[in-house]
């Protein structure tokens, strides 16, 4: 069986079609139809049913698909290795980001790392911090970046080092009652509708680690419910409540007074601050590249 016949045989594993898998890998259908039916000869299985003018994946080929994609992965694998050996003019990064660090705090460092290596190809998927912490323990990302607690079941296979901060502040935009105050206490809190992230969020994990913190026990009046930050902060922006927003994200419309930040206070006055670590995740037994060693100076 050849690395060959098993990129074939994905692709009609991953179409379910012949002609579509050709087209995808650039070959001819009767190319693709005889790998397929030199593999089920050589083992005397069936990969796939012929129904009609459609097909379905047997039982052995499910078998083969997992079997197959590891190989593949492993062999692309080595192939980065072997890249790096030319003092790292070559080579492959993949990263995991939570998308504020994602959107405003990498960018500048990735544009440095590939100002000094041109000729390594970086390439960045951002996601909540939940589905972070699952790719990189997984070995989807050779490094992911996160802020908020990591999830317990994925933190027996992660390595994980503080190499930043974010803060959080709390806004509300120009027809919101608390706009051009400058500081509200805890109790206030719960006088207001809210706008959130999505309980996998990072930002979302801190600002509830922060209500408890500041024993805020009355439950919030939760308005909106949102998967990107961004999209809070314009909701926030035309008046819908208050929310809890990264600090990288809302520096211009702090300056252009489109947002209010507000400090929040406890019962004696005494500032209260939202502020947790950027956390760099790593795989704990993971082959560690010269790529991934190189990348992880720019973080620091």
């Amino acid at each position: 069986m050849t690395l060959e016949q098993l990129r074939i045989f994905l692709a009609v594993a991953e179409h379910l079609h012949f002609t579509r898998a050709a087209e995808t890998l650039y070959i001819t259908q009767p190319a693709v139809s005889a790998a397929i039916q030199t593999i089920e000869a050589e083992y005397s299985v069936k990969l796939f049913h012929r129904i009609g003018r459609r097909i379905e994946i047997t039982n052995a080929g499910q078998l083969l698909q997992i079997e197959a994609q590891k190989i593949l992965d492993q062999v692309a694998f080595t192939e980065r290795q072997l890249r790096e050996l030319n003092n790292l003019q070559r080579g492959e990064l993949k990263i995991g980001s939570s998308l504020t660090i994602g959107n405003y705090w990498l960018p500048d460092r990735i544009s440095r790392f590939k100002q000094q290596y041109p000729g390594i190809y970086v390439h960045c998927i951002l996601g909540n911090a939940e589905e972070i912490g699952e790719g990189t323990s997984l070995g989807r990302f050779d490094l992911g970046l996160v802020t908020g607690e990591v999830k317990q079941s994925f933190q027996e296979h992660l390595l994980q080092e503080s190499v930043g901060q974010e803060r959080l502040k709390i806004v509300v935009g120009q027809t919101h009652p608390w706009f051009g105050q400058s500081t509200i206490d805890t109790a206030q809190l719960a006088t207001s509708q809210w706008v959130m992230r999505e309980s996998g969020s990072g930002a979302q994990q801190m600002f509830e680690q922060a209500l408890h913190r500041w024993q805020v026990e009355s439950p919030l009046s939760i308005a909106l419910v949102l998967s990107t930050s961004e999209m809070v902060k314009a909701v926030v922006e035309q008046g819908v409540g208050a929310a809890a927003l990264p600090e990288l994200m809302i520096q211009k419309e702090l300056k252009l007074e489109t947002l209010w930040a507000v400090q929040v206070v406890d019962p004696e006055g005494n500032k209260l601050d939202i502020v947790q670590p950027i956390l760099k995740l790593k795989h704990q037994k993971r082959f560690q590249t010269q790529v991934i060693e190189a990348f992880e100076q720019f973080l620091i």
